[in-house]
């Protein structure tokens, strides 16, 4: 069996009759009928009935029309992809993410971007979970990095990368003497948070649910800045993630610390539409992704001695 003979299966299918699928071929019916008789020699098997005039597919001829139909698939998605290797990638790639996301990791993941392909115009969105998503299903973006999990049938998620949120407090703050903080110090402290709705934020409610911690909300925002610098300012703590917080740790302006056995982590992950192939763009981004991922994933994790 080979490639012509798929071929030529599918002409007969599609045009229902030896002669006419000679003509689509540009080959003599005698040709065609040879092929035909050569593949159910081979097989032992008929490929097609014929009934006077008339030709009926068998379940035999069925199964190689099947297999044609994803052979020439294959070779014409192997052949665009091997043509959009060889072009320079161009176009418009929009991406969406929250401020956290659009401040510590999309700079040095479109640096890289930009790098490889400088000629794809890369375009950012900040924005809530909500308006990502939003977005994404709209088509106003191709691609969203936000806090998981995200219950969303229609988009594909792809966890990579974990952080740890840690409580932040201004350096002479009462909590910045203790040498571990536990769950039990946060009760009644004010604190500056993630706006309500938010999946950090929720993770956070969670644990003081759990906990049975009651804290006084002085202030919601999804701007991470601006948590940072209410929190510096005295007006309260926070709960926050270690690469938000890690320059002004070391520049002593913030004091960070873990709640002793109680470690909260967030997951990140990309999202975009389930479709049937990737756009060129996407997948480029993705695997450019990958090769910084490790540089990353090292600059969310706290050190182990806080």
């Amino acid at each position: 069996m080979d490639l012509r003979q798929l071929e030529i299966i599918r002409a007969i299918a599609d045009t229902g009759s030896f002669t006419a699928a000679g003509e689509k071929l540009h080959v003599s019916q005698s040709a065609i009928s040879r092929q035909i008789l050569l593949l159910e020699e081979e097989l032992g098997e008929a490929v097609f009935h014929r009934i006077g005039r008339r030709i009926r597919i068998t379940p035999a001829g069925e199964a190689l029309l099947q297999l044609s139909h994803r052979v020439f698939q294959d070779l014409q998605d192997t052949v665009t992809a091997i043509g959009e290797k060889q072009e320079s990638l161009r176009g418009t790639l929009r991406l969406v993410g929250g401020m956290t996301v659009c401040l510590y990791v999309f700079p040095t993941l479109l640096s890289e971007v930009r790098r490889v392909h400088p000629h794809l115009d890369l375009k950012v969105t900040v924005g809530s979970t909500d308006r990502s998503i939003a977005m994404l299903r709209s088509g106003g973006g191709d691609l969203g990095l936000l806090t998981l999990p995200i219950d969303a049938a229609d988009l594909v998620s792809v966890p990579v990368l974990e952080e740890e949120l840690l409580v932040a407090t201004y350096p002479t703050h009462p909590l910045a003497k203790k040498r571990q903080i536990v769950a039990a110090d946060l009760n009644k402290q004010a604190f500056i948070l993630f706006e309500a709705g938010s999946i950090t934020r929720r993770l956070v409610d969670e644990f003081f649910t759990r906990e049975r911690i009651e804290a006084e909300i002085v202030m919601e925002t999804e701007n991470v800045e601006i948590i940072k610098a209410m929190v510096r300012n005295g007006l309260g703590i926070s709960i926050a993630p270690w690469q938000a917080v890690a320059a002004d740790v070391r520049a002593k302006a913030l004091f960070v610390s873990r709640i002793t056995g109680h470690p909260l982590l967030r997951r990140t992950g990309w999202l975009y539409p389930k479709m049937s192939r990737l756009p060129r763009t996407v997948a480029e981004v993705l695997r450019v992704f990958e090769t910084v991922r490790p540089r990353l994933a090292a600059s969310a994790q706290a050190p182990k001695n806080l």
